[in-house]
């Protein structure tokens, strides 16, 4: 694989996941880099998150595998149950044979904040990448030489040859780009936090001491929980779909809907509910997929590309995919055009079939009544060891960054 013989400026837009992996393949690739973010300093809001293995792949090719290892947890199983009778539904061998012959990278549960500091650093400590903060994007002009990003803060104008928008779900230059409207709210809130693994006491311990993901599946709910950070954590989500929703209100969603909708649960996850964290409430977002993600020097990127429902896990693994499959295309063509649309390309349809995926089984955890048992005897006959029905989620387009 050939280098472009010299070297593009690209500007980065979001120091999110999405923005700084996006940061470091691109720099990987033998270009320079300068990510803008407009928050006053660079963080991560949430809890755990879920990588599965073609995150850890792509995280591989970043070179930040081992750094997100050193504090994630590689879970032994997944485990459905029914949130209602608190009986297994399936699960799957994440350290079977087949599993690693099949995926060959870890399943990796980790905390938010530990794979965002463990990507800052890699792109601290990248010569070829500049890191701005408190620097707001109010838009940018473009031409068939390059672009000028201008900011709310009357910084100096940034010049680049290409820019990456990755500045998240409510992308503004999504909507100056594409303008498709806000995000599609499904209904769904959920409440998510960790807290100190010995807290977890009763029926609960064991859950926490297997070290598996755990996901109640119940009507119009569900609750998921794991281990992070060396396991000294426990992260609990609780998500459920709430019957006074309203586009333009914010009184919904709310802490007694939550104890309501959890009320019918199994003693198991009623004895989780306290200890579920309520310092803030999260709805739930989505978007159509689309396919014009390139807009002449102007990519998207992460959620501002293809923002998902969180029920097949992999908001931040196509993030990262992303990243990778950005950071090689930028390797191989010298005309920034060029490497945006192959990069589109090889990603626009695997993104837009995770996306609608997720809404589907989204659908598939909270069905009710006989729903909710058919979808029980089936997963129930599925062996621990067989990946068919997930494997190309997991499995991503071969890749590869060159390494600067």
């Amino acid at each position: 694989m050939s280098h472009t013989p010299e070297p593009l400026r690209i500007a980065v837009v979001g120091g999110g996941i999405g923005g700084l992996a996006a940061a470091l393949a691109v720099a990987r690739s033998g270009h320079h880099v300068t990510l803008v973010e407009r928050s006053a300093q660079f963080g991560e809001l949430g809890a755990g998150l879920q990588l599965a293995p073609n995150a850890s792949l792509a995280l591989e090719q970043l070179g930040v595998l081992p750094a997100v290892q050193g504090t994630a947890v590689a879970p032994p199983r997944l485990v459905m149950m029914d949130a209602l009778t608190g009986d297994q539904v399936t699960s799957l061998d994440l350290r079977s044979a087949a599993y690693t012959e099949r995926f060959t990278h870890p399943y990796l549960v980790t905390h938010r904040t530990d794979l965002h500091a463990a990507l800052l650093a890699a792109c601290q400590e990248h010569p070829s990448v500049t890191l701005r903060t408190g620097h707001t994007v109010t838009h940018i002009d473009q031409n068939e030489s390059g672009a000028q990003l201008h900011f709310a803060e009357d910084h100096a104008v940034l010049a680049a040859d290409a820019v990456v928008a990755a500045d998240g779900l409510h992308s503004r230059l999504r909507q100056t780009l594409v303008g498709d409207g806000k995000p599609v709210c499904s209904r769904y809130v959920a409440f998510r936090g960790a807290l100190p693994t010995e807290k977890m006491t009763g029926r609960m311990s064991q859950h926490a001491a297997s070290e598996a993901v755990m996901v109640w599946a119940g009507p119009r709910m569900h609750l998921v929980q794991y281990p992070v950070r060396r396991g000294e954590l426990y992260n609990q989500v609780a998500v459920f779909e709430s019957d006074h929703y309203t586009p333009d209100s914010d009184d919904w969603g709310t802490e007694a809907e939550l104890e309501e909708r959890f009320a019918g649960t199994c003693l198991t996850v009623r004895d989780a509910l306290p200890l579920i964290s309520r310092d803030r409430r999260w709805p739930l977002y989505d978007r159509l997929p689309i396919d014009n993600w390139v807009h002449g020097r102007i990519v998207l990127l992460g959620d501002a590309a293809h923002p998902m429902l969180q029920y097949l896990a992999q908001g931040a693994c196509q993030a990262l995919e992303d990243a990778v499959a950005l950071g090689e295309s930028l390797g191989r063509f010298g005309d920034p055009a060029d490497a945006f649309t192959a990069y589109a390309a090889q990603r626009t349809e695997r993104a837009a079939r995770i996306q609608t995926n997720a809404r589907r089984f989204g659908e598939i955890c909270h069905l009710e009544g006989m729903g909710a048992t058919f979808r029980n005897q089936l997963l129930a006959s599925r062996r621990p060891d067989d990946f068919d029905d997930i494997s190309w989620v997991w499995t991503p387009a071969a890749t590869t960054v060159p390494t600067t």
